[in-house]
């Protein structure tokens, strides 16, 4: 498999960047990597040399700026040039730690929809209490979602879930206010009755408190919901983090509970670590384009290179698009 990097997109870039590139190098033979940006800066990380190109470019979209416009006059970007390789037909797949509305519309202009897709969804493994996680399908692609994109989001997770992480019938969710049929708005109550009638292991309608108690494999919303669901999502983790550490640290005898605690604190960090996830699939793409978290260490980029890989194995876009013409026609459906 040929992966195109965006070395110098996110927060640890590119040394964070290239050290998940490494890693993905030794654990995968059949991996070669093409990294773009600034060869001065990458180099000095490199060390896989026989499996490693670099495409060379001095520029790079900043996470401030606007995505359209960054795309379209920064057409030199690392980032740009990344999805480049793939629509080139120079790599399979692409990665990229930046900004993530620019890498959407990148995704877009440059390689394309899947054909049958109306709208593509960005979308995350988010952690369960099991650590099994679920995916969320939208968290902020499309604000204005039609009952047949959130049918679609439910179809595309589905195959991902079945074809990547192995489930047979993955339990498809739809996020709501409450989990009686007949709930929620005119668009909730248009797909849940679209679920329904559909062939997928639809369990009805789920509520964002439960989301962490794996209620459901794929979970489908607006992205608005989905990204406000995210961002409280991470916002609590953050802050219960902060309080722990705080109260731990706070006497001598609290400091010497944490140190007879500290593994099971860890186990709990690492049922909620994001780095075990991957990225935020860009589902909807004619190629898996993935977008890792901003602040990815190593490890963190290394699972999304995984994500990248398995996707392009298990022909998953090609799965989705056969999966998406078996559809019915959307007609007169609510807008």
């Amino acid at each position: 498999m040929r992966l195109a990097v965006d070395a110098m997109g996110g927060d640890n870039a590119p040394e964070s960047i290239i050290q998940g590139c490494e890693k993905a190098l030794q654990t995968y033979k059949d991996l070669h990597i093409i990294l773009v940006g600034d060869e001065k800066k990458m180099s000095p990380y490199i060390k896989t040399k026989d499996r490693t190109e670099i495409v060379h470019t001095e520029v790079v979209i900043d996470g401030d700026d606007s995505p359209v416009r960054a795309v379209r006059r920064k057409k030199d970007s690392s980032m740009v040039l990344t999805v480049q390789q793939v629509k080139q037909g120079n790599a399979d797949a692409a990665v990229s730690a930046g900004n993530t509305g620019a890498l959407m519309t990148a995704g877009l202009l440059v390689v394309g929809r899947t054909k049958g897709i109306e709208r593509p969804a960005l979308s995350p493994m988010l952690p369960t209490l099991e650590g099994d996680g679920f995916l969320l399908l939208d968290v902020g692609a499309n604000m204005d979602a039609k009952t047949s994109h959130l049918v679609q989001y439910a179809l595309m997770g589905e195959v991902y879930m079945r074809k990547v992480r192995g489930i047979e019938k993955p339990r498809i969710g739809l996020l709501n206010v409450g989990s009686e049929a007949g709930k929620g708005t005119d668009l909730t109550k248009h797909v849940f009755t679209q679920l329904q009638e559909s062939s997928m292991n639809f369990v009805g309608n789920v509520e964002a408190r439960d989301l962490l108690n794996g209620v459901a494999d794929v979970v489908v919303c607006d992205g608005f919901s989905g990204n406000l669901v995210l961002k409280s999502i991470e916002g609590t983790a953050i802050s219960l983090f902060s309080i722990l550490k705080k109260e731990l640290t706070s006497s001598f005898k609290n400091k010497l509970a944490a140190g007879v605690l500290k593994p099971a604190f860890k186990r709990v960090k690492q049922k909620m670590d994001y780095s075990e996830y991957g990225g935020a699939g860009l589902f909807g793409l004619q190629a898996p384009v993935i977008k890792a978290h901003g602040s990815s260490d190593a490890h963190a980029f290394f699972s999304a290179i995984k994500q990248a890989k398995m996707m392009h194995e298990e022909n998953v876009i090609e799965t989705i698009q056969k999966e998406i013409e078996q559809l019915p026609s959307q007609k007169g459906e609510h807008e």
